[in-house]
């Protein structure tokens, strides 16, 4: 049974650190690009920040760079976002999201990639 899990979301202040993970289960992921993704109430979905198979290559949607960072242990089958200086419009709730076909990115998290699989979500909440 394929399983994609998200974790670590949370309440925190502005300008707070959360660090989420995302972890998969039935099969191995270390040849696809991965991507987290947010939906916000109102808002369309949006990709935050994608990553390559190896880790070397990785996008970040213009509103968080500098301030998150995306890495992923494939020994661990695991994809973390470090989430740093968290503002309110960075609430949502966050998924990580699986490209088995294309190797870029970019096309993942700009919506041009196929979402094959996905986990159901972990909640953020930024706010005083």
């Amino acid at each position: 049974q394929l399983q994609v899990v998200e974790s670590g979301g949370g309440l925190v202040q502005p300008g707070g650190s959360l660090r989420l993970s995302c972890g998969t289960s039935g099969f191995r992921v270390d040849a696809y690009v991965i991507g987290w993704f947010r939906q916000a109430p109102g808002k369309e979905r949006e990709g935050v920040s994608c990553i390559s198979s190896s880790g070397a290559n990785t996008y970040y949607t213009d509103s968080v760079k500098g301030r998150f960072t995306i890495s992923r242990d494939n020994a661990k089958n695991t994809v973390y976002l470090q989430m740093n200086s968290l503002k309110p419009e960075d609430t949502g709730v966050y998924y990580c999201a699986i490209d088995t076909k294309y190797p870029s990115p970019w096309r993942l998290c700009a919506g041009f990639g196929d979402i094959d699989y996905r986990g159901q979500g972990t909640q953020v909440t930024v706010s005083s």
